[in-house]
């Protein structure tokens, strides 16, 4: 039996941009020059620096790693050259129980704080990437919530309720179909705003970060929730009027 062959599949940077440009495309044709247009454009430019950050993410920082690895190597010897003059100056038949549990004592603090110490430079990197990857993912998370924004007063209830509108009361200007595309670009928009979190637990494997992202998606999906229910509403609207 011939073994099986096991495909793996990964999300690609550049056809999430290819798509993310041609979802502004298609917004600007149907409503040109509008904000929700403009609002397509950040996505794009937000898609656009993704890739190039999954490509840093992606690259070693060779600079960093041996300034690093220098620090280490100095404070290990350091730390070796001071043990072995601690025991030079400080004989053992001049070292009493008492004195010998108290240096013990000093050794082994010191020993803890400098593995704190290599755990924090060894980590630099790590935290490096992790911080700039956190603030991409805030601001994904801040695009999503400002799509929501767009389409908050877009009720499928107003098309049919002109004669219950109040001064205040946000007028809507769409017909049915324009409506129903309004909202479908809003769900279309906040999917790509998944996949965009997505490429970054696929580029940078860490623990927090695909929290993070994972809160991204979660967020999206249920923002897209409620507006398919709006859509739903929307069609059924248009099936009793008509």
């Amino acid at each position: 039996m011939a073994d099986d062959k096991i495909i793996q599949h990964s999300l690609d940077a550049q056809k999430v941009i290819e798509t993310a440009h041609m979802l502004h495309k298609r917004i600007d044709e149907r409503f040109p020059q509008s904000g929700f247009s403009q609002l397509c454009i950040q996505l794009c430019k937000i898609t656009e620096e993704t890739e190039f950050r999954c490509q840093w993410f992606r690259k070693p920082h060779t600079t960093l790693r041996v300034g690093v690895s220098i620090v280490v190597m100095l404070i290990l010897l350091l730390f070796v050259a001071g043990f072995f003059i601690s025991v030079k100056f400080f004989p053992a038949h001049t070292i009493d129980l008492f004195d010998f549990f108290q240096m013990l004592e000093a050794i082994i603090n010191l020993s803890i704080l400098i593995g704190v110490a290599l755990l924090f430079l060894v980590t630099t990197e790590n935290r490096r990437k992790r911080k700039r990857a956190m603030f991409a993912l805030h601001q994904l998370r801040d695009l999503s919530h400002v799509i929501d924004m767009h389409q908050l007063t877009k009720d499928p209830e107003r098309i049919t309720r002109i004669e219950h509108w109040t001064n205040s009361s946000p007028r809507e200007t769409m017909n049915a179909f324009l409506l129903t595309r309004y909202l479908t670009y809003c769900t279309e928009m906040l999917s790509l705003v998944g996949k965009v979190a997505a490429l970054y637990a696929q580029n940078f494997e860490d623990d927090i970060v695909l929290m993070a992202v994972n809160e991204v998606e979660n967020l999206t999906t249920n923002l897209s929730s409620k507006i398919w229910q709006k859509i739903t509403i929307l069609h059924r609207l248009q099936i009793t009027l008509s």
